[in-house]
């Protein structure tokens, strides 16, 4: 199959660049990354079909209800 697909030039360079080093075409490098990401995807599906909201509010009820530090605060 043959799909077009705009992606930034950076991109393409760093994908011409591996493409060049291990002798493989920018068709097969960018596969390789779509293959990887859509696998990255499909287990993350998996753990989160493991996962509860009750388990989820259960962990959240074991942390401290305070002020964070100033460290850790967010400033704007």
């Amino acid at each position: 199959m043959t799909v077009t697909v705009n992606i930034p030039d950076e991109l393409y360079r760093q994908a011409r660049e591996i493409a060049d080093s291990q002798h493989l075409s920018v068709d097969d490098v960018i596969s390789s990354a779509f293959a990887e990401q859509l696998a990255a995807w499909e287990r993350l599906k998996q753990r989160a079909a493991r996962g509860s909201r009750e388990s989820f509010l259960a962990v959240l009820d074991k942390v401290p209800d305070v002020e964070p530090a100033d460290y850790d605060r967010i400033t704007t």
